[in-house]
């Protein structure tokens, strides 16, 4: 399986963001970030994730005499870069992007389930809207959210940060009608 085929699911998308940030984490731990998923798809998506080297072990431990193993993320390959974007068929794009809001409903429910959830206290945030821009104009936009994220993405884990779980889309609508010049 290609490691678009495995991403292409909203459990496996959901562990990969579980274990972002160079967090390293167990599978059990998992099942606790999940808990709306049962425990035997985690084992089942974690395996599938580790056999195609998304997923690698970090660190084994013996517990009860059982191995523990903790994994951690591969970085270099969660990401679709701009080659692979561009041989991606419609139908790839239109599954990732399926997967992906999957994926986002899941989290935000889980979210919206656990105690003490106060979306206007933690700052959730979920508008639209729609800004004209020429190619040029959209791709310098790309490129300055992608900068903003960077310089945050290296922040690690302390006591008064929690992670974010940020998705950006972008897409054109309808192409206008060219207005009349001179109208």
């Amino acid at each position: 399986m290609d490691t678009l085929d495995l991403l292409l699911h909203p459990v496996r998308l959901r562990i990969t963001w579980c274990l972002s940030g160079g967090r390293t984490v167990t599978t059990s731990e998992l099942c606790a970030q999940l808990p709306d998923v049962p425990k035997t798809t985690v084992y089942r998506h974690v395996g599938l994730l580790a056999e195609g080297g998304v997923l690698e072990v970090a660190d084994e431990r013996r517990v009860h005499g059982a191995v523990e193993r903790h994994y951690r993320l591969r970085q270099d390959r969660t990401k679709i870069d701009d080659d692979e974007a561009r041989a991606m068929s419609l139908d790839d794009h239109r599954r990732l992007f399926t997967a992906a809001m999957a994926a986002l409903l899941a989290e935000f429910n889980g979210y919206l389930d656990r105690e003490g959830a106060d979306p206007a206290t933690d700052l959730v945030g979920y508008k639209q809207g729609t800004v004209w821009l020429s190619e040029a104009e959209m791709a310098d936009l790309a490129g300055e959210v992608v900068a903003l994220l960077r310089a945050r993405a290296a922040n690690q884990p302390t006591d008064g940060r929690r992670p974010y779980l940020i998705s950006p889309v972008f897409f054109p609508l309808a192409r206008p009608e060219t207005p009349a010049s001179g109208a």
